[in-house]
């Protein structure tokens, strides 16, 4: 039984490119008990390897996060599948709005501790015990009411691009750094205020609802179905777009364009921008924003050592690399003393 890759990222390019057709990226995700995740893994990688699937799901015993690629063409036939699973029956899916045949090049089903990594050790409260969940429309007349507090519940590199108007957006690096700073800043209206959150699909709400209403908080609510759900039935239910700038979505794409509006800048020139790179020295990979004009100055890289590291013969750079960890740079996104423009 194949349960891994058999193709490379390149080769699977070259064969998406090969076969000419349309592929959606889809995401979805859903709390519900899982017995044994690792079981559960090896059956959705055969069942998705053989629909052609791609992309990066998660499992726990808590559920299972899902972003991935499908051929347009087999998309009824990927669902009626997911319906055969009793928890997944009839699951909301998030179409993305923007779509790239190369989102995903790759199938990759893991199994975490948590479907969302929260950094929670309380396991006191039920992560099913959530909050009012709102559509569109409800939800533009919350965020307008003098009683509300609009939070963002992603990080700074999501909410630097792209947010909606009002919205309280924690200069934070995870989901559990926000988790107390929101609780410390409203402890004072746990009962008075109405408390809206909204995320990039809603996986990351649903849990802070559940968490918040464990601390006290009366009044919870979130976007149903994050950004993504939001725009579509903007755009469907002709009703005003609050939404500024770029939605962060985690694959190739890296940001969907919602508004036309640019709110954050290059963090090297200072000059207005909201396209993401990494640095091209593989020993970097840092996430940042940065100009065209930059670009080509800086070859896309995010300092005048990574410039002149990238330059160096591939195998150069490689032994450079030997026993090194880049991670520290990958998980600190936009978030380095090089980068003279970010706050």
């Amino acid at each position: 039984m194949q349960l891994y890759n058999t193709l490379s990222a390149k080769e699977r390019a070259d064969l998406i490119e090969k076969t000419g057709k349309e592929r959606l990226t889809i995401s979805f995700y859903k709390y519900h008990n899982i017995p044994n995740p690792i079981i559960f893994r090896n059956f959705l990688f055969v069942l998705w390897d053989d629909q052609g699937v791609l992309g990066r799901i998660y499992l726990a015993n808590e559920g299972i996060n899902a972003q991935l690629s499908i051929s347009a063409d087999d998309f009824n036939d990927f669902k009626e599948k997911l319906d055969e699973i009793p928890f997944l029956e009839n699951v909301r899916l998030n179409i993305a709005i923007e779509q790239d045949n190369k989102s995903f090049l790759k199938l990759k089903v893991k199994v975490r501790d948590k479907i969302v990594a929260d950094g929670l050790e309380d396991d006191s409260f039920d992560v099913t015990d959530i909050g009012i969940h709102v559509k569109a429309e409800k939800f533009n007349e919350l965020i307008e009411d003098p009683n509300t507090v609009l939070v963002d519940m992603r990080n700074h590199y999501e909410s630097e691009i792209g947010h909606f108007k009002n919205a309280v957006t924690p200069d934070v690096d995870t989901f559990r750094d926000s988790l107390d700073l929101i609780e410390e800043q409203l402890k004072d209206h746990k009962e008075d205020k109405n408390l809206v959150m909204y995320c990039t699909g809603g996986i990351r709400c649903e849990k802070a609802s559940a968490y918040y209403k464990h601390k006290g908080f009366k009044n919870v609510f979130q976007m149903e179905g994050g950004i993504i759900n939001y725009v579509r039935q903007v755009n469907e239910q002709g009703l005003e777009n609050k939404f500024l700038g770029k939605n962060f979505v985690f694959d190739e794409r890296r940001a969907e364009r919602i508004s036309e509006d640019v709110i954050s800048h290059c963090h090297q020139c200072g000059e207005a921008c909201d396209e993401h790179i990494n640095c091209l020295n593989e020993g970097c990979h840092l996430l940042f924003i940065q100009c065209q004009s930059c670009a080509v100055n800086m070859e896309s890289c995010c300092s005048d050592n990574c410039k002149e590291i990238a330059s160096l013969p591939f195998e150069e750079q490689k032994e450079l690399r030997r026993g090194k960890a880049a991670g520290n740079k990958i998980f600190k996104k936009g978030r380095s003393e090089v980068l003279k423009y970010k706050k």
